[in-house]
């Protein structure tokens, strides 16, 4: 899909999905939630994008492309593990079981990886071999293959403040999971990452590390939630390209999903400046790289809404059956 095409629909963000008639409103950084009586919760992805805890701009179809990859996910998976979908009434929307969110956030990786301060990577680099109760061994490279994927658990900061490393006895110890919850959680999170390893590699693609963030439903069943191999909540990248990169000490080619950082931080020092304004010519290429996502990663066209839409006006109609009477 080229820029022209999606020039055609530069317009059509969703940046806010504010609608008065539902209830119980929850605004994240990039969804909005509505919580109904029933025990449902409806969860609309915007086309916000947000990095340096502030909202950056809104990328045109971003909030489809990941819905419709985390529909492709959820049901290429559902044999493996329950998850909250009950239904997707609209291309932004999925509606979903009300879970009781468990206060680990867990993390598959396959790769020496990652740039921030908690990431395997930085910490080898630093001269860590024991992290979050793994031992790995020495002489690895940047971006190698790990001799088997590993679980990396971080306590869920529900209050704003900063995920926390963890190991599974810290989590049994402080009583955040029970030990047949981390059991079921583990068994889920590592064939979650097979299967997905598996159809990635189908595709060209390399499925790096992700995260998986699991609740409880009424019946204390363990339910995977929010999203699943997203270009936002995973890491890809391509097969082909891969082996002749490593060999190089090159880094792996991706879908650059930080497009409009990597721009905004070579402007200004976003945690302190006024953000600049991004050119139209950014805002496109980093709608087509999250087309491209979407297409590469699920091997199916992606549907374009027909050009003019008033996607908030859509999104509206599409729930209208669930307005309170």
């Amino acid at each position: 899909m080229d820029l022209s095409e999606l020039a055609a629909h530069a317009q059509q963000t969703l940046r806010d999905a504010t609608i008065p008639e539902l209830p119980n409103h929850y605004r994240g950084k990039v969804r909005d939630n509505y919580d109904l009586p029933d025990g449902k919760r409806i969860i609309i992805a915007t086309d916000r994008i947000s990095a340096f805890d502030r909202i950056l701009a809104a990328i045109p179809l971003k909030g489809q492309v990941l819905t419709q990859t985390a529909r492709y996910w959820f049901e290429a998976t559902r044999d493996i593990c329950p998850n909250h979908v009950v239904e997707y009434p609209d291309p932004n929307v999925v509606v979903g079981r009300k879970l009781s969110i468990l206060p680990v956030e867990v993390v598959v990786r396959g790769y020496l990886a990652g740039t921030t301060g908690t990431s395997i990577l930085t910490l080898y680099k630093k001269g860590q071999r024991r992290m979050y109760g793994h031992v790995l061994p020495d002489g690895l490279r940047d971006n190698q293959k790990l001799p088997e994927p590993i679980i990396t658990p971080t306590s869920k900061a529900f209050d704003g403040g900063h995920d926390e490393p963890l190991t599974a006895e810290e989590i049994l110890e402080r009583g955040l999971l029970s030990k047949s919850q981390w059991e079921t959680l583990s068994e889920y999170a590592l064939k979650l990452f097979a299967r997905g390893q598996e159809l990635a590699r189908e595709r060209g693609l390399i499925l790096a590390d992700t995260k998986y963030e699991f609740g409880t439903d009424t019946d204390g069943n363990i339910v995977l939630a929010d999203e699943i191999h997203t270009p936002d909540s995973s890491r890809y990248w391509l097969l082909g390209s891969y082996r002749t990169l490593f060999g190089r000490g090159g880094k792996p080619e991706s879908f650059d999903k930080d497009f409009v950082r990597n721009w905004v931080v070579a402007r200004c020092d976003p945690y302190k400046d006024a953000i600049p304004g991004i050119p139209q010519e950014v805002i496109l290429e980093t709608a087509a790289i999250y087309v491209r996502a979407f297409e590469m990663i699920t091997g199916q066209r992606f549907q374009l809404p027909p050009v003019g839409e008033d996607v908030l006006a859509r999104v509206r109609r599409n729930l209208a059956g669930y307005f309170p009477k």
